[in-house]
């Protein structure tokens, strides 16, 4: 597992087989989860600066990561 935090898996561990699942069964699940992943991972490389970004750059990913991890929540909710 990777050392970033707030991968899914990490975030949903009661969840890590459906969210496997639904990422080799569903297209949409699938491409949300590796958009959350993307942003996730320039919210850690922002806050580790790694790559730094402005304050408001950074505030405005982790909202997009909220936003996709509630979307993503939503769908793991149903299933």
């Amino acid at each position: 597992m990777s050392n970033t935090p707030h991968e899914l898996a990490a975030e949903f561990p009661e969840k890590r087989d459906q969210i496997h699942a639904l990422k080799q069964s569903d297209a949409h699940f699938a491409k949300l989860a590796d958009s959350y992943h993307e942003v996730n991972r320039a919210v850690h490389r922002a806050e580790t600066n790694v790559e730094p970004v402005s304050e408001q750059a950074e505030t405005k990913m982790r909202k997009q990561r909220a936003a996709l991890k509630d979307e993503i929540w939503g769908i793991l909710a149903k299933a």
